[in-house]
């Protein structure tokens, strides 16, 4: 065998070759790098078509139309839920107000010592009336409210907040809002990034304040949290510190009706009681010599007489105004608990209502091509493939 291998490493070297070992590496080291140049070309082709962009997608104008549309009904298919939510929590609030009231205002208010020391305040009112001091019935309104708050709407609220409902309920529209849409594009082939750019257009929040203080429809949905949006953050400002929003309670117009009657009633007892001239001739004294068991004329006795009739009187004043109170907390579209539903929601109607009746262009397209965003139907003819709830119609 040796004998042949060098023969063969002779033969090559006599004809002026390299040895047939040096051939063999040559070869393969021929064969590994024509195998590497291979590779090379075939990935730069698969780069070269990864990188390039796809040809864009034209969506007919009539497509758009239809998106504008289920837009429309997703945002009154939202609207729903929110408002039930809303009204099963204040309705629970209804009940803690009533109670409470019952319970913890009406009882202090008809109590002879608290008559006694409004009767007191509405003397001292008087005495120190000026120019530039506020009316009597307008200081004890203030003072009422005060109470009420403090001994209802207070306690309350750390159960139910109608501030909390409000956001809360705006929170459930834009959640459910976001969520159907989500489906829209994906039914009529629209690209993700030029269905953004249409929600990006459409405005959500538009309040009359800088820039900030307006957001789209795409910003709405997308924005994880909503309370770190600050368009979202100025509504809701907004709504909770207008007159007779949320933020301002509850039965502030009883109260103050309230205030007027009880003003004038302790007045006349003033007047007839001598309490006035009392009063007066405490003022400079000691403090101690301000209270007296006398000042309203009256004994305790007869106030507690008078007990069951006032407290009637009130209650029903009380639930009068309040019922009133209510209905506004759920039924005014500025101020109430569903304000914020109502913006948003009024925002999208306006815009997308102008946009839906807007003629239809169609692009021109060989006949029997489906649009984007359309099936065939029977027959070859394109025609919309509509979600529920719209006619189908060919075009």
């Amino acid at each position: 065998m040796s004998s042949l291998s060098r023969l063969l490493d002779a033969y090559p070297m006599a004809l002026g070759l390299p040895p047939a070992k040096l051939l063999c590496r040559t070869a393969r080291l021929n064969l590994r790098a024509l195998t590497v140049a291979l590779l090379v070309a075939l990935a730069g082709c698969a780069t070269s078509e990864r990188t390039s962009d796809p040809p864009p997608v034209l969506i007919a104008q009539s497509t758009w139309r239809q998106v504008d549309r289920d837009l429309l009904v997703a945002s009154r298919a939202a609207t729903g839920p929110a408002e039930n939510y809303a009204r099963e929590r204040m309705a629970s609030w209804r009940i803690l107000v009533q109670q409470h009231t019952e319970a913890e205002f009406i009882p202090w208010f008809t109590s002879y010592w608290t008559r006694q020391w409004l009767t007191m305040k509405v003397a001292w009112y008087k005495l120190s009336t000026g120019k530039e001091t506020e009316p009597v019935e307008n200081r004890l309104a203030i003072y009422l409210q005060k109470q009420y708050h403090g001994r209802v709407l207070s306690p309350v609220a750390k159960q139910i907040d109608p501030d909390v409902v409000m956001q809360q309920a705006t929170k459930t529209y834009v959640q459910l809002l976001g969520q159907q849409l989500q489906g829209i594009s994906q039914r009529y082939g629209i690209p993700r990034e030029q269905f953004d750019r249409r929600l990006k257009d459409i405005p959500a929040i538009a309040l009359t304040s800088p820039a900030v203080h307006r957001a789209s429809l795409y910003q709405i949905v997308r924005a994880d949290p909503l309370d770190r949006l600050p368009a979202y953050v100025a509504l809701i400002d907004r709504l909770r510190n207008a007159e007779g929003g949320v933020e301002r309670g509850s039965s502030e117009a009883g109260i103050s009706s309230l205030a007027q009657r009880t003003s004038e009633k302790l007045a006349a007892d003033l007047a007839t009681s001598g309490a006035a001239s009392a009063v007066s001739a405490v003022v400079g004294r000691a403090a101690g010599m301000m209270i007296s068991l006398g000042v309203a004329g009256f004994t305790a006795i007869a106030r507690e007489n008078e007990r069951p009739a006032l407290e009637a009187q009130l209650r029903g004043n009380l639930n009068a105004a309040f019922d009133e109170e209510w209905l506004s907390l759920m039924e005014n579209p500025a101020t109430g608990v569903l304000a914020g539903v109502y913006h948003i929601a009024g925002q999208l109607e306006v815009s997308l209502a102008e946009a839906a009746t807007r003629p239809a262009k169609f692009e021109a397209l060989p006949r029997g091509v489906p649009r984007p965003g359309e099936q065939p139907q029977r027959g070859g003819e394109a025609g919309y493939d509509a979600p529920p709830g719209y006619p189908r119609t060919n075009r």
